[in-house]
């Protein structure tokens, strides 16, 4: 029988916790012995409860352990105030899951810079600042898993969604480069790029596939991304209807010539291009550490 992987004594943050993805990370991280805090926005809905607190009430009933913190993590200090709670809470923090997020979907030229603000603010400000406020703490306990959740829109684009593609390709970036900072402190940081039938998307997707594109069936992957036996970072997942696999970004073998010229490159591209051989980057440049 398989051992059953575990999080007893952990403390898990996540945000976007309130619905669709998020409320299902913290029910499965809840479940298997995590306290929990759950953020989100602080919309009271018909009876009165947050979506936080609904979901933290949810957790509790199932005999869980779990807070509710109110309000957006894009505004200033959010990322403080959610590590507070937790930290007020349980007196820890270990797991961070970047997960809220929201779309205003529009072509390109019609798109407002209120529009990119407000996907930027809180899909990658948002992040940055509960991850960057975390970091201190995890990083005195040794010890971390954060999860930064980007896109197949932000991996391979997708229309009328410059703004979220744009946001969700920059936690790449963020992801990548956490890795390399938090490995001498035993921080691990991976991406996860999940499709599901939620709120924000379901009205795009066909009735047939909600089911099948359930959130339950990303939860698992980011668990185990959250879990300490978890040896992965720099990562980055693909989660949907329970298939999970590994993206890439790659470099190709290409063509070398110190004194190329304009028609060098066009005469070469093939080569440049040809995916036959490639490598996948650790990282950018090594540089020497302050």
């Amino acid at each position: 029988m398989t051992t059953q992987l575990r999080f007893d004594g952990r403390v898990a943050i996540i945000t976007g916790g309130g619905g669709g993805l998020g409320r299902a990370y913290a029910r499965l991280l809840a479940s298997r012995g995590a306290h929990v805090v759950v953020n989100d926005v602080d919309h009271k809905n018909d009876a009165g409860a947050t979506p936080a607190a609904a979901v933290a009430a949810e957790i509790a009933d199932l005999g869980g352990s779990a807070v509710a913190h109110d309000g957006s993590i894009a505004e200033p200090g959010a990322g403080e105030a959610v590590v507070r709670t937790a930290l007020d809470a349980f007196g820890r923090v270990d797991i961070v899951v970047n997960n809220a997020g929201i779309v205003r979907d529009r072509s390109f030229l019609k798109m407002s810079d209120q529009e990119v603000r407000e996907v930027f603010e809180v899909h990658l400000h948002g992040a940055i600042g509960l991850t960057r406020a975390a970091w201190g703490v995890l990083r005195e306990r040794g010890y971390g898993r954060v999860v930064l959740t980007t896109s197949v829109a932000g991996l391979w684009g997708n229309m009328g969604q410059a703004n979220y593609s744009t946001a969700k390709a920059g936690l790449v970036g963020l992801a990548r480069t956490l890795a390399i900072e938090g490995a001498r402190y035993g921080i691990q940081v991976n991406a996860v790029s999940p499709g599901a039938a939620t709120s924000m998307t379901a009205a795009m997707l066909p009735e047939e596939l909600h089911e099948k594109m359930s959130p339950d069936r990303v939860a698992p992957l980011v668990a185990y991304l959250c879990h300490e036996s978890c040896g992965l970072t720099g990562e980055i997942l693909f989660a949907a209807a329970g298939r999970y696999a590994r993206d890439l970004i790659i470099e190709t073998a290409g063509w070398e010539k110190p004194d190329a010229t304009v028609e060098d490159i066009a005469a070469h591209l093939p080569e440049i291009l040809d995916t036959s051989s490639w490598t996948v980057p650790a990282q950018a440049i090594q540089l020497p550490q302050n």
